[in-house]
């Protein structure tokens, strides 16, 4: 079984939905822990993103001053 790539997108829509049942009090305590690990797993990915892409523009504006 493949994990799905999870987007920058994907990954943020989420982490506000979590966040939004944890401000409403819609977990129990039991899903509490769980989603908070999810969170943290997502903000890492999201944070991952954007480096990459920050390294990637600031490669093709060197590339473009190069020129």
């Amino acid at each position: 079984m493949t994990k799905k790539k999870i987007g920058y997108v994907e990954a943020i829509t989420e982490i506000e939905d979590i966040l939004s049942k944890i401000e409403s009090n819609e977990l129990d305590v039991d899903e509490l822990s769980d989603k908070v690990k999810r969170v943290s797993v997502l903000l890492k990915i999201c944070k991952e993103k954007l480096h990459t892409t920050e390294t990637e523009v600031e490669n093709i504006l060197k590339e473009i001053e190069d020129v």
